[in-house]
Parts: C-alpha cells; sequence; structure tokens
C-alpha cells in the first residue's frame, strides 16, 4: 500500500510518497513559495535527480496538482496513475483535547478542526487547506489526520494545567497541549527497540532539539510531560523563540519599548531564542558553533545558555518520572550538532551519566553513544515524522 504523507504550511507544502510494505521512501519534495512571487515545487524520486518546476503556484491545489503529475509522469514518476495512492495522511499540528488519536477525516472533523484553529493560529488552518485540496484531488481516498498535540494528551492534569484561574481552562481550554509529538513518540518508540526493550518498561526522555525544541518525559509508553506548552513558544530556548520567560517581561517592554502586546510576541517568537542571545548574529547552530570556536563571546553566551536549559529540562523530567533509563538526541541540532550534545552531556554526569567523547561526534545515525558503564543509556535517534505519519494513517484506515 501507498500513503501519501502532507504537511502544509502557509506558503509551503512538504511531502513524501511510501510504500508501506517496505517503509520505503518512494518520492520527496517541497512547494514554496505558493501564493507568492518566485513559487516552485521540487521532486526527488528515489532512484533519480531533482527537478525543481518554476510556475506560479496561486494555491495550495496547483502545487499538489504538480506534485501529481511528477509522481506518475511516465519518465520519472514513482506510480502508473493516482489509484495506486492508498490513502494521505496529514500532518496536522493542533487537535486541542478532542483528538488523542489519528483520525480519519470526515465532516465533523473538519469542523472541529476549524474551531481549534485559534489555538494554532498559523498553522491548523494552513493544514486545513491541505486537506481540502487533496481532498478535491483524491476524494475517494481515506485522509487521515495526524496531530502535534495527540501524543502528549496522556499527561496528567499536573503536568498540563497552569496555575491561572480554573475558570480560564473551563471556559478557553487554556493549558499544556505540547507539540512534536509524532517525533517524540517515533523516537521514544525506536528507543526502545534499539536497546532491546518493550518502551513500556522504559523511562525516555526524549530531547527533539530543532530550530523548534521540545523535551519530553515517557513512562511506560505514554508522555507525562513536555516542555512546549499552549503553544510552541513555552520551553526550551530554540532558534528564535525565547522559550520560559517570566509573564511580566511582556508588560514591561511593552511599556519601555512602546510596543504592543502583539509586537512582543513577535519579538518573542521571531527574534529571541539563540538569535537574540547570539546579538543577532544567527538562528542556526552551525554558525553559533563557527563563531564561538572564533571567539565570539555572544555565540558562545547563546551555546552555553542554550545547554543548560535543556538540562534543566532532562533534570526536572529526570525526578517526575523518579528515574530515567535512556535520553535519546534527535532533530536537526539534535542529530547533528556535537557541541551541543556535548555541552548537555556535561551537565549529565550527576546522573551517572558517561559518553565516549568519539561516538558523541558521529552525526545523523541510530548509535548509542554512552559507555556501558553509564547508568543511563545516551543515544542519537534521527527522527521520522513522515514515516510516524504514514504508519499512523495505516492504522487508521486498517
Amino acid at each position: 500500500m501507498k500513503v501519501l504523507v502532507i504537511n502544509a504550511g502557509s506558503s509551503s507544502l512538504k511531502y513524501q510518497l511510501l510504500d508501506m510494505d517496505t517503509e520505503k521512501v518512494l518520492a520527496k519534495g517541497l512547494a514554496e513559495r505558493i501564493g507568492i512571487d518566485g513559487s516552485n515545487v521540487s521532486y526527488q524520486p528515489a532512484e533519480g535527480e531533482k527537478i525543481v518546476v518554476e510556475e506560479p503556484l496561486k494555491d495550495h491545489k496547483d502545487a499538489l496538482d504538480i506534485i501529481i503529475e511528477k509522481l506518475t509522469d511516465p519518465k520519472v514518476g514513482v506510480i502508473e496513475n493516482i489509484e495506486e495512492i492508498d490513502a494521505v495522511g496529514h500532518r496536522t499540528v493542533h487537535g486541542g483535547e478532542e483528538f488523542a488519536h489519528s483520525v480519519l477525516i470526515d465532516d465533523a472533523v473538519i469542523k472541529t478542526l476549524e474551531e481549534v484553529s485559534e489555538l494554532a493560529p498559523l498553522h491548523n488552518p494552513a493544514n486545513l487547506t491541505g486537506i481540502r485540496a487533496m481532498e478535491e484531488i483524491l476524494p475517494d481516498v481515506p485522509q487521515v489526520a495526524v496531530f502535534d498535540t495527540a501524543f502528549h494528551q496522556t499527561m496528567p492534569e499536573e503536568s498540563y494545567l497552569y496555575a491561572i484561574p480554573y475558570e480560564y481552562y473551563e471556559k478557553y481550554k487554556v493549558r499544556r497541549y505540547g507539540f512534536h509529538g509524532t517525533s517524540h513518540d517515533f523516537v521514544s518508540k525506536h528507543a526502545a527497540e534499539l536497546v532491546g526493550k518493550d518502551r513500556k518498561d522504559l523511562k525516555i526522555i526524549v530531547c527533539h532539539l530543532g530550530n523548534g525544541a521540545s523535551i519530553s518525559a515517557v513512562r511506560n509508553g505514554e508522555c507525562v510531560d513536555t516542555s512546549m506548552g499552549m503553544t510552541p513558544l513555552e520551553g526550551l530556548i530554540m532558534g528564535t523563540r525565547s522559550g520560559d520567560i517570566d509573564p511580566a517581561i511582556i508588560e514591561y517592554i511593552c511599556n519601555k519599548e512602546g510596543l504592543t502586546v502583539e509586537e512582543v510576541n513577535a519579538v518573542l517568537n521571531k527574534k529571541s531564542g539563540v538569535l537574540g542571545l547570539s546579538n543577532h548574529l544567527s538562528s542556526d547552530f552551525r554558525d553559533l558553533d563557527e563563531a564561538a570556536q572564533g571567539g565570539n563571546e555572544y555565540a558562545k553566551l547563546a551555546l552555553d545558555t542554550y545547554c543548560y536549559r535543556v538540562a534543566k529540562y532532562i533534570g526536572a523530567y529526570a525526578m517526575a518520572m523518579q528515574g530515567v533509563d535512556i535520553i535519546a538526541f534527535t532533530a536537526g541540532c539534535g542529530e547533528n550538532n556535537y557541541a551541543v550534545r556535548a555541552g548537555v552531556c556535561e551537565y549529565l554526569k550527576y546522573l551517572g551519566v558517561v559518553v565516549n567523547d568519539e561516538k558523541l561526534h558521529i552525526r545523523g545515525e541510530d548509535l548509542i553513544v554512552s559507555e556501558p558503564e553509564s547508568s543511563v543509556t545516551v543515544m542519537i535517534v534521527p527522527t521520522n515524522e513522515e514515516l510516524s505519519i504514514a504508519r499512523q494513517t495505516m492504522e487508521v484506515i486498517k
């Protein structure tokens, strides 16, 4: 069976076509600048050269029409016709409290997604655009919504409630939801497989460290806490997001700088994180590494503060679970950045963590980097959110 995985953003659309009999990627690509001048669609078959089509894309359907055309092209395509696509899995950012699992999309699901869109105003409307466009192209093919928030719906009340008047939760569902759920689910499951154990018998901390970053505590196969909150702004320091701050800072900066709440919120989301700490040098950890090694104090400060915050959350979650068996690094920075992994692991010696520095330098592959005598198994586990979405899609349609 073949599953097309769609991740629709406001002006972009990532896709992969997977053969689920082998779990191999047949083709993948990205549509960029949808509705903007200079739009294009890239298409990369597994056994061929990358192709870039530069055409105006007024909406997501235009992009998907080109994607389907390339997938079925007699020369470069990987399927003969669209009837070979058995299901479509959509990455959907926010499911609110309504969705604790992936679901088959119908009119009722779409209505609920519209209702919870105010919790993710930048993401859910874009996800819905992709869903509607795909339904128009493949009206008889099952469409499945896979939620970033679903894996975290097992959190207990003491983890997800904020210490504000309870009426705000009752009326507006103000609470911690968490994000990157498909990644945390996939990585915690695969980490357990790598040590030959069942996830239900382990306490695992997943460190999803990318431009967006989050940590989860997974006890006996279920998420019991995660660092992102009602929105992806809470928690770790990120590429451009501040992570945890004193809420009173917002009013203080508003008054000092003459800014609105919306303007300060934009600063916290787009101009903060390691970008802000590095004095606007870069949000890319590769740039920061290079600058820090060259003596740039701002870059060093950004990296040091970032590593401290990650280690602080790991310590908190080890306490919350009353122990930890596995710490897994994943996502762009977690999989590839030696300086960040080494910086975090330096703090973890108090847990009895002993890592192999040579292995810690290896990038982007499944690898245990801790020594046999380490009290906690530390590993690198490349995430695969598209495969996770495809697997969950298969579970729903079966």
